[in-house]
């Protein structure tokens, strides 16, 4: 199974997209980012992360990989905000990384920028 992943700085409208995974989002594959506890420290574990995927981690500077428009749509979005590490999944509700268990039924109200590309 294909599990997408968008990592960013800040949650909302002005979070900074890091760049994406296009397989094997999953929290259990990318624990590494999950425990960071600080800006620095999460920019530092995506970076790694991205060294370890080579060619499956989708760079900025390449722009907007999916064909829809922001991270609602992707399957894991992690950020870090606030002093700790999100998750969303699938555009639900922020959930702090410490407190995931993967059943919490939570509505899709998570907010992303928008990144499409212009047709």
């Amino acid at each position: 199974m294909i599990m997408t992943a968008d990592f960013y700085i800040g949650r909302g409208e002005n979070g900074e997209w890091l760049g994406g995974i296009e397989k094997d989002g999953f929290p259990h594959l990318v624990q590494q980012v999950l425990s960071a506890t600080t800006e620095e420290i999460f920019r530092s574990d995506v970076a790694i992360l991205a060294a370890s995927r080579g060619q499956g981690w989708l760079i900025v500077e390449a722009g907007w990989p999916w064909p829809w428009d922001d991270s609602s749509s992707t399957d894991y979005t992690y950020a870090f905000d606030d002093g700790n590490v999100w998750i969303s999944w699938c555009g639900r509700e922020w959930i702090a990384a410490a407190d995931y268990h993967g059943d919490e039924d939570l509505p899709k109200t998570a907010v992303f920028p928008k990144m499409a590309r212009d047709s």
